[in-house]
């Protein structure tokens, strides 16, 4: 298991030229190069808030079996836990197993997140 991922910031011009370069062969993604990537440091700073670096975190820690479970240690309405968990699993920031019953297990994948921006665009 990878502990690092590795997230990036361009503008969605430079996303689009970067993905349509990949499909047609013209560039060959490097080991280092970022996985996910982000419009805006903003943005980036939006999904790992505080608050949900902390979630992170006590995912990490506590291993919950549920959503539920996840919403009793922190105290999270399990509404706000869902669309948050939605957002940070696009991203790849989480991973969400879907078991019985509708139970939802959150696993967080990497132990630390690497952010790679460029100052001088």
């Amino acid at each position: 298991m990878t502990t690092t991922l590795k997230v990036g910031v361009a503008s969605p011009a430079a996303m689009k030229a970067r993905t349509l370069a990949i499909a047609s062969g013209r560039l060959k993604p490097a080991v280092g190069d970022p996985k996910v990537w982000f419009t805006s440091p903003e943005s980036f700073a939006r999904v790992l808030s505080n608050k949900n670096r902390a979630l992170l975190d006590v995912i990490a820690e506590t291993q919950p079996e549920s959503l539920q479970e996840l919403a009793l240690t922190t105290g999270r309405a399990p509404s706000n836990l869902s669309r948050t968990l939605r957002t940070m699993e696009r991203y790849g920031f989480v991973l969400l197993h879907r078991g019985n019953r509708g139970r939802v297990r959150p696993e967080v994948p990497y132990r630390s997140i690497s952010l790679t921006l460029d100052v001088g665009r």
